[in-house]
C-alpha cells in the first residue's frame, strides 16, 4: 500500500468515525424528555458492550464448553457480590479446570 492511498483512507476512517459521533449532538439540541427514549439511550452501551463481549467469552479457550463455565461461574459470583478480581480469578480457575477435565477425557 502506498503512503499517498493509507493517507486518503486514514482520512475516510477519521470523518466517518466523527460523523457518527457529531450527529446525534447537532441533530437533539434540548435535553431527551421522553422516558422511554431517555431509558433506552441510557442502556445501549451496556448491550453493545454484552454483545461484543459475550461470543468472545465463548471462543477464547480451545473449548465452548469452558468459556460457558467460565461466564456461568462469573454471573454466580457477581449476582452473590463478589469483587471483580474474585469474579475475575474465579472464573479463570474454572476455565482451567474444565480444560483439564475435558482434556483428560478426549
Amino acid at each position: 500500500m502506498e503512503l499517498k492511498d493509507f493517507f486518503i483512507y486514514l482520512a475516510i476512517m477519521a470523518g466517518s468515525t466523527y460523523l457518527i459521533r457529531a450527529i446525534p449532538f447537532a441533530a437533539v439540541k434540548n435535553k431527551i424528555e421522553n422516558k422511554y427514549i431517555s431509558s433506552f439511550l441510557y442502556y445501549i452501551p451496556y448491550t453493545v458492550l454484552a454483545a461484543m463481549t459475550f461470543p468472545a467469552v465463548l471462543y477464547a479457550t480451545d473449548y465452548i464448553v469452558s468459556g460457558m463455565a467460565g461466564f456461568i461461574v462469573a454471573v454466580f459470583c457477581a449476582y452473590r457480590g463478589f469483587s471483580l478480581t474474585k469474579v475475575a480469578v474465579i472464573a479463570c480457575v474454572s476455565v482451567y479446570l474444565t480444560e483439564l477435565i475435558i482434556s483428560h477425557i478426549m
